[in-house]
């Protein structure tokens, strides 16, 4: 059918006479003049994003909030990741399951969906102006959802706001009274591709509707929708009679959601939203002791220089100082000494905070060091690289302790460490470190089955042979799960470098997680490097090199790693197999490279966010590139997402077109309330695929080596009087 010009038709009788007049309402409604007051709260929709029952809104979360909703209405159960990227911009990963949704894609007669969602706000509510968002609902995804709008809410009086909006897409199967050109209505077969070519074409309908909040706590609302559930009546699966919906919200005090609703005459729905915010810490002012208070020298006392003619000083010094840092989570690894200067290497084993470390070296440098010692230099380090060489003032620190952290910073120098470090003291290597405990292994996402997962126990042992030579193993044991289930059939032409995780799920257990020895070093300034041989990770063996450039003071970073690779026996003890990998269900034999690696540039832009493009060979021998876009938090929050393209077809790749995912990266000292560096980072990924696929090999540089450099301590400085 030849494409028709995109302008506005004409209106389609009554009811698009009678959905423009409820538009010119809405328009007249938010004409009133009314500043809209402060709420703690936002209303989040069946779809997970700030709207009204199942009807966007142009209500905006609190910047950086992250809401999680799962909702159940007729036949459809979705789940959403909500997060406000930055005060204006969110976006949305969305996984559904419709029961009943006979189509060739449905498992058992349930169709699992996976889409992503876009919204902006154009226009801030103001006295009289409303605020406006453009929305893009499923632009990433099969299509089943999706749609655009143009949405705008206004509050019209204390606690009543009034939503009206125009819908493209599925947004506008009632009563559509306009068209913008031709939209495709089928489904995107295996999507994962951007919708470009949808965006805003074919007919236009109008939605809308009021919701009231007397309190707080409750919201009561009603919605006109022009939804129509197309899809799902063709299969005889909605018969909604109706397109009036009707909710109540309640609010608990921590911000989650609880809703109710009442739609399309025949159907009712439940909705849970849990919220957080990662700027917000879960526990307030932590639970940490505050260090002890600088030492301010007595008057004269900087002169007195008698202690250098005493043999026992120096080793006293290094005694008392190595005690106070021990009781701070601290490791004294070298000191240099003399009349006015003292070089502390330190090794942080507890502050995720490297600024909030350094200033507790610091303070309890002015209690066990000699009063004539002025100026100190300490070198944090890292599995024996030394980072930056942070130089303060003994002086600053007295006059400055009850300033503002960014006093003292003005007055820090941060230079390369690798010429200032001391050697390391005798007797502290080799240095030996275990624990146990639980873990649990997700996929997710899967055709098949939305969730899967082992959970078991973690052996995990490190030898420390040297500060920078470092063996290390971990074992687990399953209990339980069922990641053994898996049943794949073969959608690609790609061998197999990661969709066999079924069978090493089946067959390995008890199972050797990796088994390394890694060496780390500083081969010039700016300069880091890694070494890292054994099995580097449950499904592969082999040896990981990579070198870092990262000035102590630049946004810029670059790397390079190369890997030398050899798959691993399923049963993941000591042996390996063959790179020839056969598909369980065509018997077709693809072959493994064993070279793969990456270029790679890491710059942060500032305010938070921070990006990394990663260009080379992948696992399975194709080639592309992997950008990655984060969101950071001082705290230690990370939320981002990422894609990776490569020279393999969509249709070669299999369902989802390209590989991508959201990755979100929780401290647990932010949930805990106490200082500790571990961090639990989870990847969602729509799906699990050969294409792009990366080697998981643990200790690469970049981030462990950025966390003492100036513009990361920039951000964190607030902690170093904590």
């Amino acid at each position: 059918m030849p494409a028709r010009p995109s302008v506005i038709r004409g209106a389609k009788g009554s009811v698009a006479r009678a959905c423009l007049l409820g538009l010119f309402a809405t328009g007249a409604l938010v004409a009133m003049p009314h500043r809209a007051e402060a709420q703690s709260q936002t209303n989040y929709n069946l779809y997970g994003v700030p709207g009204l029952i199942d009807m966007p809104s142009a209500g905006v979360a609190p910047d950086s909030e992250i809401g999680t909703t799962i909702s159940r209405f007729g036949n459809n159960t979705r789940t959403t990741l909500t997060f406000q990227i930055t005060p204006r911009l969110s976006g949305s990963f969305r996984y559904s399951a419709i029961d009943n949704f006979d189509t060739v894609a449905s498992v058992d007669g349930v169709y699992y969906d996976r889409s992503f969602d876009m919204r902006f706000q154009l226009l801030t509510e103001g006295l009289y102006r409303p605020s406006l968002v453009v929305g893009f609902q499923d632009f990433i995804g099969t299509g089943l959802y999706g749609g655009e709008y143009l949405v705008a809410t206004k509050t019209v009086a204390p606690g009543l706001t009034v939503t009206g909006g125009l819908g493209w897409g599925r947004l506008a199967s009632r009563n559509a009274f306009a068209s913008t050109g031709t939209r495709p209505e089928e489904l995107l077969g295996e999507g994962g591709l951007p919708t470009y070519d949808r965006w805003f074409r074919g007919d236009v309908a109008a939605f809308g509707g009021v919701s009231y909040s007397p309190n707080d706590r409750w919201t009561f609302k009603a919605e006109y929708s022009s939804d129509n559930y197309d899809q799902e009546r063709r299969i005889g699966e909605f018969d909604g009679t109706s397109p009036w919906n009707f909710g109540l919200d309640y609010h608990f005090e921590n911000g989650s959601q609880l809703s109710l609703y009442s739609a399309y005459g025949t159907e009712v729905g439940a909705q849970l939203t849990l919220v957080l915010n990662p700027r917000k810490a879960a526990v307030p002012g932590g639970l940490d002791p505050a260090p002890l208070p600088v030492d301010v020298r007595p008057r004269g006392s900087a002169a007195d220089l008698g202690w250098t003619t005493d043999p026992t000083a120096v080793p006293s010094s290094k005694v008392a100082l190595s005690e106070a840092l021990e009781q701070e989570g601290l490791k004294l690894e070298g000191l240099d000494l003399t009349a006015q200067r003292a070089t502390l290497r330190l090794k942080n084993n507890r502050y995720y905070a490297v600024s909030q470390a350094v200033g507790r070296a610091a303070r309890a440098m002015t209690r066990n060091l000699p009063a004539s010692v002025e100026e100190f230099v300490i070198v944090p380090t890292e599995n024996g690289m030394a980072l930056s060489a942070v130089t303060m003032r003994r002086s600053d620190l007295e006059a400055l302790e009850n300033e503002a952290a960014t006093e003292m910073f003005a007055r820090t120098r941060f230079t390369d460490g690798i010429a200032a470090v001391p050697p390391v003291e005798p007797g502290l290597y080799p240095d030996f470190t275990w624990s146990l405990s639980p873990y649990v292994a997700l996929s997710v996402f899967d055709p098949d089955n939305p969730l899967r997962a082992d959970g078991g126990l973690r052996l995990r042992g490190n030898l420390r042979l040297s500060p920078g030579i470092i063996v290390s193993g971990s074992v687990t044991k399953k209990l339980t799960g069922n990641l053994d289930s898996v049943e794949r059939e073969d959608e690609s032409s790609l061998p197999l470098v990661r969709t066999q995780y079924a069978e090493f799920s089946r067959q390995g257990d008890p199972a050797i997680e990796h088994l390394t020895l890694a060496a780390y070093g500083r081969p010039a300034k700016d300069f880091y490097s890694r070494l890292t041989v054994g099995y580097l990770e449950k499904m592969y063996a082999g040896a990981s090199a990579e070198l870092l450039w990262k000035p102590v003071n630049s946004r810029l970073a670059l790397g390079a790693e190369l890997n030398y690779v050899q798959l691993r026996d399923y049963d993941q003890l000591f042996g390996v197999q063959s790179m020839v990998t056969t598909d369980p269900v065509s018997g077709v034999q693809r072959e493994i490279p064993n070279l793969n690696g990456h270029l790679s540039a890491y710059y942060d832009f500032g305010n938070g966010f921070h990006g990394q493009l990663d260009v080379g060979r992948y696992l399975a021998g194709d080639y592309g590139a992997t950008i990655t876009v984060d969101r950071e938090f001082a705290n230690g929050w990370k939320v981002g997402a990422y894609a990776t393209v490569t020279d393999v077809p969509f249709e070669d790749f299999g369902e989802g077109s390209f590989d991508k995912g959201i990755r979100v990266s929780v401290p647990l000292g932010w949930a805990l309330g106490t200082a500790t560096k571990r961090v639990n980072s989870v990847s969602i990924k729509s799906l699990t695929r050969d294409g792009g696929a990366r080697l998981d090999v643990d200790g690469r540089l970049y981030d462990q080596v950025r966390n003492s450099h100036r513009p990361e301590m920039a951000k964190t400085w607030g902690r170093f009087w904590r």
